[in-house]
């Protein structure tokens, strides 16, 4: 029976991942599950729905480091200058903007846990930019204490674990080393943060089934998501 004493509030679905963890296709695969279930579902990219001045952002660092811009693909393969880019400057720029971004994704977070959506799915997270800092600071582990206070946690948060060779071959942006240095970062911060559901690399098809598992059982941290409400025939 559904307790309708409390206030209706949509469940939060997070996905984080290296470059090339195969985020879009699950995220696909999610929506299309749940929408065909009949809930409601609303996406919220990161790069294009909370990040601020994202425009002057990039530009800046194409200027500045003269990387190419776009996505990345086996047949076209590009060289990005931006979150592999390590320097004082560039960490004191980082620590401004996430901040300013945290400020974006709570209000942005809670608008969307209280629409009209069932479950809230967010292409990447604050998870994807703290990942970019040196873990490995004390400074920056309050930083990140920090700025975990101002975000909520969402319900779910997916880390896609990845081969990161593999995860070039598919999404050929950055470097190897990087890419490398970047997924420890984020198994590093999923330790730190605490909350996250690693899903370790495997096919589609069994991601994708962990994946809704995951979500039917609400098994992070006991969470049992409410998706028992009556079904609407709209979507998003």
């Amino acid at each position: 029976m559904i307790d309708t004493s409390k206030p209706r509030r949509a469940m939060l679905v997070s996905f984080s991942g290296i470059d090339g963890a195969g985020k879009s296709t699950q995220i696909a695969n999610l929506c299309a599950s749940l929408r065909e279930s009949g809930l409601k579902v609303k996406l919220i990219t990161f790069w294009d729905d909370v990040v601020l001045l994202k425009y002057i952002r990039e530009g800046a660092t194409h200027k500045l480091f003269h990387g190419d811009q776009g996505v990345g693909t086996t047949a076209s393969p590009i060289r990005r200058r931006d979150k592999d880019v390590r320097s004082p400057v560039m960490t004191l720029f980082r620590v401004a903007f996430y901040f300013i971004d945290a400020i974006s994704l709570r209000r942005i977070a809670k608008k969307a846990a209280h629409s009209e959506a069932d479950v809230v799915i967010f292409d990447r997270y604050i998870y994807d930019e703290l990942a970019n800092l040196n873990l490995a600071k004390a400074s920056t582990q309050l930083y990140v204490q920090s700025i975990m206070k101002i975000v909520p946690k969402p319900e779910i948060g997916f880390l896609l674990d990845a081969d990161p060779v593999k995860a070039c071959a598919r999404k050929p942006e950055y470097p190897i080393e990087f890419l490398h240095s970047n997924r420890n970062a984020y198994l590093k911060l999923s330790q730190f943060v605490g909350g996250i559901t690693i899903i370790p690399p495997n096919t589609i098809s069994e991601v994708k089934a962990e994946v809704a598992q995951c979500i039917a059982s609400g098994s992070l941290a006991g969470v049992q998501p409410d998706l028992t409400r009556p079904a609407r025939s709209t979507s998003t």
